[in-house]
């Protein structure tokens, strides 16, 4: 087996999102001082780190099981021959090969960030309208 390579189509999304979440922490105050956009940014901020989340953690995953697999060349020439072949050479193999999930993670990243993005926009768009409510209901007592 070849020495390590980098899944790029996971790590450009993973520096992206880390670099946006660098950007979003570096200008906070004046991103989150702004109380009409407030929600946006947070659930902006929530999507890229679950997103790089979960996206981070494929790649992890599939260094990894690359890593995983590159103990079982002895001989280090990128094949595997003989005794280098064995029951766990064989699932380290199927391991690395056959999991679509980390390679589909750059679509259901997205998917599932959005969809958690979202509900923090609305709970936070709820709850401000609570308060909102509750704030004016009070005055109306007094």
């Amino acid at each position: 087996m070849n020495e390590i390579t980098l899944p790029y189509h996971l790590i450009f999304p993973s520096i992206i999102s880390i670099l946006i979440l660098g950007i979003i922490f570096v200008k906070r105050k004046r991103i989150f001082g702004n109380g009409k956009l407030k929600l946006f940014w947070i659930s902006l901020t929530v999507f890229f780190l679950f997103y790089l989340l979960i996206v981070g953690g494929a790649t992890y995953s599939n260094i990894y099981a690359q890593w995983n697999l590159n103990k079982f060349d002895l001989n280090k020439d990128g094949f595997f021959s003989g005794i280098e072949i064995t029951l766990e050479q064989n699932e380290a193999m199927r391991n690395l090969t056959s999991d679509t999930g980390r390679n589909f993670s750059l679509i259901t990243g997205l998917i599932f960030s959005g969809i958690i993005a979202f509900f923090v926009l609305v709970i936070g768009k709820i709850a401000k309208y609570i308060k909102r409510e509750k704030i004016t209901h009070n005055k109306e007592l007094l």
